[in-house]
């Protein structure tokens, strides 16, 4: 009742304050047959006393809270609608001729999980307006990115340390006015070596992932990133991080080193040149090195390229060298339809990537050589679904590298995205 009885007395208010403002709005009218002095002594008397009665129902309407007090361009949701909501859901089915044992197919992303209906990832990503470089003004931002689903475990950096099982990245961004701006990141950062996005077919137009993605690649970690363009076509990274394979909290305190020069001699081709190094734990480091590339060699014609090398130095076992290279081609034949190969080729004599507890489901089976080649249909007859029929062929020089002691495999399939 007795919010019934606030609310009456608000509309009686409010009807009370539009009746007075109309009133006084009419009653601002000068007498036509006074002389002219008269009249405009006469209205300005008149308006004095009209904004006198508006400022005593203005305070009025506040008290009553028909009108907000303070400054009256303030908005409650301003930070809201500065905001945006994106992200996506992907679902797959794929078989695995080799019929792993347990039905994991090893070192194979995204479904690891033979013959089964997968729900890969569902994305969402919370993020606020992008941070403009300049000169001149200081300005912030954020981005925050959850996955859930199958590959979560895998894409996201630290699934089993309380707090950060969904989180994929999420960083405070920052536009510092030093030279032409300096862009400060610091927070979980994904990582600057991989040509394939991490969101898998819902970035990339192959649907499965590469061995090189994950293992001559890294998963987020925390750390700080400065960013600078030297020219329109030449931009530095430097960032410090916990560690290469640390994630989002490292045991130790030890920090890893990352720098990366960004060309773009034309508005076609980019490089990107990449070079790490730093302590793992207490008898693990590495260093190493990484190429980037992309070509649009036409509207429809695209070319991709990245070269890896990584060497591990351990007190116990001494320097072992894990190299890595890929070749993406696509090619649009409409808006709706296109074709893309994916061709790889990994090296790891010494099996510093297979060690035991390799999340991926290799055993610990010493060195080997991987090789791919994966040919995918790119179908998109709604601008948000993308529909991924792929076809993929694996190597191993290991004859018991993947299940049954097989060196070959063929894995085919679909995957389907919708993009939000």
């Amino acid at each position: 009742m007795k919010k019934q009885r606030t609310n009456q007395s608000r509309l009686i208010t409010a009807g009370a304050l539009f009746s007075l403002a109309v009133t006084g709005a009419t009653a601002v009218r000068a007498d036509d047959s006074a002389p002219v002095d008269a009249r405009v002594a006469q209205l300005q008397k008149e308006n004095q006393a009209m904004q006198q009665r508006l400022a005593a129902l203005e305070s009025m309407a506040q008290k009553e809270g028909l009108l907000p007090s303070g400054d009256s361009s303030s908005k409650p949701v301003t930070a809201l609608s500065d905001i945006t909501i994106s992200g996506f859901a992907t679902a797959s089915y794929f078989h695995d001729s080799s019929e792993p044992k347990g039905g994991n197919s090893p070192g194979y992303l995204w479904n690891r999980q033979n013959d089964n209906f997968t729900l890969n990832k569902v994305k969402l990503t919370l993020a606020s307006a992008p941070v403009e470089r300049s000169g001149e003004n200081f300005s912030a931002g954020f981005r925050a990115s959850l996955i859930y689903g199958q590959d979560a475990p895998i894409v996201n950096s630290g699934s089993k340390i309380t707090g950060f099982a969904d989180v994929r990245e999420g960083y405070v961004e920052m536009n510092v006015p030093i030279g032409t701006g300096l862009n400060v990141k610091a927070g979980e950062l994904i990582s600057l070596l991989n040509y394939e996005s991490g969101d898998g077919g819902a970035a990339n137009n192959n649907f499965s992932q590469g061995f090189q993605w994950f293992y001559t690649g890294n998963g987020p970690s925390a750390g700080v990133q400065l960013g600078y363009n030297l020219t329109d076509s030449v931009d530095v990274k430097v960032r410090v991080d916990n560690g290469i394979y640390a994630g989002p909290v490292d045991s130790n305190t030890s920090k890893n080193v990352m720098g990366a020069i960004g060309v773009k001699p034309t508005d076609k081709i980019w490089l990107s040149f990449i070079g790490f190094g730093g302590r793992e734990s207490g008898g693990l480091s590495l260093w190493g090195a990484s190429m980037l590339g992309g070509w649009q060699a036409t509207e429809a014609l695209s070319f991709g390229t990245e070269l890896d090398y990584f060497s591990f130095h351990n007190v116990a076992s001494g320097h072992a060298p894990v190299y890595s290279m890929g070749l993406w081609t696509a090619y649009d034949f409409t808006k709706q339809v296109g074709l893309a190969l994916r061709a790889e080729f990994l090296s790891d004599s010494h099996g510093v990537d297979f060690a035991k507890g390799d999340p991926l489901g290799f055993q610990n089976i010493g060195g080997q050589d991987l090789s791919s080649l994966a040919l995918t249909l790119n179908y998109k007859p709604l601008p948000n679904l993308k529909i991924q029929p792929e076809v993929r062929y694996d190597h191993t020089s290991n004859a018991t590298g993947f299940s049954n002691g097989k060196e070959n495999r063929i894995i085919f399939g679909a995957g389907a995205t919708y993009l939000f």
